[in-house]
């Protein structure tokens, strides 16, 4: 162990190799570390759920070995705490595995963790494109916020025909990331933001951001707030300024027309364009059957939390398979990359250069289904890689 390891210690060292013989023969323990109070407690009851779910039809043993689970609460946004959280997983309940992160700074702090006790990592949610570069043994099976948000800026221009467009966005780091892969995107593929805001992240007023807006009358509007209760209040002060998404081309990252979000807006989120990687509405049959047991399990839809640690059990379970139920970390990230399987979100791998997720991207408008409003896909990206890492290789 190298000194790097701050707070492990001798005991931390002493710990991990006295252990390491025994865990073979014992429960493969895998230590999750989540947000399960406080202002982010539902994304992980999302999450937690699809995981539980995972479990319950694919069995509590994979490779002759009994898994278990060991959760852990952060409380929000608290990456000293989520280091603090995954270094006593580590020494004092010995897991094999870290796995969770529904937040960004929880992610990063428990990479530090990951990379110097040796743990394979696997991120469910947090979506900051380097996230996965903290750790050799660290996969992802969420999203990336540009993969997303680039993957649109690009189509709004090239498929969609914009030229034009105006940017709204929340003023803290996962609304800058979005904006700035949209607009290079957007940019790159010929098209010209004529404008920009930036709103504060807590308790703002819609009202004057969107008359600046729609004063400026432009062709399209991208805008990119934090789900919960925003994408709602803005959706409707949209609305209430007169700006009908099916007249002015309204888009955004998936958040802005979840389940919370259409059940706030109805009509109005008529004809908003969002850009997602999953969906309650997508068509396949693994996805249907999906959201049947979820819903007879939890009565609600899953989201884009409860996919990401869907596939992250899909991606363990896969993995201890392929080493025989062996724990060795550089093992087991050996194994997981450049693995694929049809996820209900539709196929999926891991790029064996970056442990990041591939996937198809969807753009979907809101309509009306049977007198239901909700998510329609009518077009897609496919294999679309995290576009950070990418312009990192080639630097």
């Amino acid at each position: 162990m190298s000194k790097r390891l701050t707070g492990f210690g001798a005991f931390a060292a002493a710990a991990l190799f006295a252990g390491a013989a025994m865990a073979q023969q014992g429960p493969i323990k895998i230590g999750l570390i989540m947000p399960y109070s406080g202002q982010f407690a539902d994304a992980a009851a999302q999450m937690d759920n699809a995981i539980k779910l995972f479990v319950k039809q694919n069995g509590d043993t994979v490779a002759g070995r009994k898994v278990e689970f060991i959760r852990k609460d952060t409380g929000g946004i608290a990456p000293d705490v989520a280091k603090r959280l995954a270094q006593e997983l580590v020494v004092r309940d010995g897991v094999d595995i870290l796995a969770g992160f529904v937040l960004t700074p929880n992610a990063l702090a428990a990479g530090d963790v990951s990379d110097q006790a040796k743990k394979f990592m696997v991120v469910m949610n947090a979506a900051t494109s380097i996230i996965t570069t903290k750790s050799p043994y660290m996969v992802r099976t969420s999203l990336t916020t540009p993969q997303l948000n680039q993957a649109l800026g690009e189509w709004a221009v090239k498929k969609d025909g914009q030229k034009k467009v105006y940017t709204m966005v929340s003023d803290f780091g996962p609304g800058l990331d979005a904006e700035g892969a949209f607009t290079l995107g957007f940019k790159q593929s010929g098209g010209e933001v004529i404008g920009q805001v930036k709103m504060p992240v807590a308790n703002p007023d819609f009202s004057a951001f969107v008359q600046r807006a729609k004063d400026l009358n432009p062709e399209s509007i991208y805008i990119w707030v934090p789900g919960g209760a925003q994408p709602g209040a803005l959706g409707k002060a949209l609305a209430e300024r007169g700006i009908d998404a099916r007249k002015t081309k309204v888009m955004g990252q998936l958040e802005v027309t979840d389940d919370n979000a259409l059940k706030t807006l109805g009509d109005a989120a008529l004809g908003i364009i969002t850009a997602g990687h999953y969906d309650p509405a997508h068509k396949s049959d693994k996805n249907a059957a999906f959201v049947k047991a979820y819903n007879a399990d939890y009565g609600r839809n899953p989201d884009y939390f409860s996919i990401g640690g869907w596939d992250g059990m899909q991606l363990i379970y896969d993995v201890l398979k392929k080493t025989n139920g062996k724990t060795d970390a550089q093992a087991m990230v050996d194994a997981a990359k450049g693995s694929k399987w049809e996820s209900p979100r539709g196929p999926i791998s891991i790029d064996p250069e970056t442990r990041d997720i591939i996937q198809t991207v969807y753009i979907r408008r809101v309509e009306k289904v049977d007198g239901k409003v909700q998510n329609v896909e009518f077009d897609k990206v496919e294999n679309v890689k995290d576009p950070v890492k990418e312009r990192m290789k080639k630097k």
